[in-house]
């Protein structure tokens, strides 16, 4: 661990590294994104969809970790782009699914190119870039265990 006199020192706090390379991550989607004429919460939406094509509001904030209050209005926004649609499931009135039109399935194409133009941006290789996100998965599992 840190001795007493450097663990206050900012570069040796993990959380800043961790919110620096974060903001620097998100002006690089930023400029990536403008293009598909999505924000980055809205693309986090569409590569979930990408994968599953349709899936419930509660799954969907599940597996991008949003509550209802902050997806509403993405998904407000995306519908109203034409790339989802939304509506009440026929088996669970209470359950609203959310669907790619074919609009957001055609933008799927275009966004293929964003993944390597960010691996490129970071300056790392694959590898080390699988590996980072793996330590970084397991950090914030470690640390939502630690505040449930």
């Amino acid at each position: 661990m840190l001795g007493h006199v450097n663990a206050l020192l900012l570069d040796n706090q993990v959380c800043f590294a961790v919110h620096a390379a974060a903001r620097a991550m998100d002006g690089v989607y930023r400029r990536e994104l403008a293009e598909l004429g999505l924000t980055y919460p809205q693309y986090l939406v569409m590569l979930v969809l990408w994968e599953r094509d349709q899936v419930t509001v509660k799954e969907l904030g599940a597996a991008l970790r949003l509550d209802s209050g902050t997806l509403s209005p993405l998904l407000k926004r995306l519908e109203a782009a034409g790339f989802v649609r939304r509506e009440r499931s026929a088996s669970d009135e209470r359950s609203v699914l959310v669907r790619l039109t074919e609009q957001g399935t055609e933008l799927r194409q275009a966004a293929t190119r964003v993944p390597g133009r960010i691996l490129e941006a970071t300056g790392l290789e694959l590898s080390e870039v699988l590996e980072l996100s793996g330590t970084l998965t397991r950090m914030t599992r470690s640390l939502t265990q630690a505040v449930s």
